[in-house]
């Protein structure tokens, strides 16, 4: 490797660090440990697997916010179904137990999956609270909880 390509890795090194150090410490940076699906302000709270796993064991109600035909191959225990693209129908058919609960947690197939995110809006709009699983389906189903197949919850 010759001396151009040392200076050249300097360069980038260096410009890398300084836009890192600029971005923490001028007050102006983006953050970038901040969930791109929940704006600022906004207040939805995100639950890591484990969290939920404790809030099922505690009789926690969960939604599941992925198409039906997903929902049916598998979903956590006990949840119930509420499908971002047919959520007002869906919302119809379990908000008498969603008026009951006081603990929900939403997910949804995780990794750039909004759809929980909305559906907690859209439940919040109708009184309803929720917190949503970071990550969804695959922080669940890495950590090796329990699934179930079929439509029943």
């Amino acid at each position: 490797m010759g001396l151009r390509t040392w200076v050249m890795a300097a360069i980038l090194a260096a410009g890398f660090v300084l836009g890192l150090g600029w971005n923490a410490w001028s007050g102006r940076g983006i953050d970038l440990k901040a969930n791109a699906f929940i704006a600022p302000g906004e207040t939805l709270q995100e639950i890591s697997a484990a969290e939920a796993k404790k809030r099922l064991d505690d009789g926690a109600l969960f939604l599941d916010a992925r198409p039906l035909a997903i929902y049916e191959m598998q979903h956590i225990p006990g949840a119930l179904p509420l499908p971002e693209d047919d959520f007002n129908a869906a919302f119809l058919r379990v908000e008498p137990r969603l008026r009951s609960s006081f603990d929900i947690v939403v997910y949804c197939s995780g990794y750039g999956c909004e759809a929980s995110h909305n559906v907690s809006r859209e439940l919040r709009k109708k009184g309803v609270a929720a917190v949503i699983l970071g990550e969804g389906w695959p922080a669940w189903t890495d950590a090796g909880y329990p699934v179930r197949e079929g439509k029943q919850p």
